[in-house]
């Protein structure tokens, strides 16, 4: 392949139509959130995480876990789950098997607040999907994140 290559050209071509989607949908979401609850994007996905932890055997993410999950840096994550726990929002614990371990769980005010903000959340998502469906670039992505069916 070369650079001129038509194959590149597309690829490249597909791959700005799918970051500009993306940026465009993490804007909306996030002056959204911002706006109604005082939430940014990556808090609200640390918290909507973290809440779907249970006791069980496995059910504590570990903070590369958690990290992975909202796309971030460990230490990233380390200073979002610090701040969300400034705000009261999270707590963090020493693991009972593993005392080098430490868990963080979702405060009941963290609950409540990520129980506001998620309609806030979908309604976002859904103006920002249909507003990019008008872009007759930008409708196959939509489409396609639309018919996204991801495992339970």
């Amino acid at each position: 392949m070369t650079a001129t290559d038509p194959a590149l050209t597309a690829l490249a071509q597909g791959w700005c139509a799918l970051s500009l989607l993306h940026g465009r949908i993490e804007s909306h979401i996030e002056r959204a959130l911002e706006a109604g609850h005082g939430l940014s994007m990556r808090e609200f996905s640390l918290l909507d995480v973290l809440s779907r932890q249970h006791n069980g055997p496995g059910g504590h993410l570990q903070m590369k876990q958690v990290a992975d999950a909202v796309v971030l840096s460990q230490s990233a994550t380390t200073r979002l789950v610090s701040r969300l726990e400034d705000r009261g929002l999270l707590s963090r614990y020493l693991c009972d098997t593993d005392r080098r371990g430490i868990y963080t769980d979702v405060t009941e005010s963290g609950l409540a607040l990520l129980a506001e903000a998620r309609p806030t959340n979908d309604t976002a998502l859904r103006e920002a999907l249909d507003e990019a469906a008008k872009n007759p670039e930008l409708a196959p992505l939509v489409r396609a994140v639309e018919e996204l069916r991801v495992p339970a």
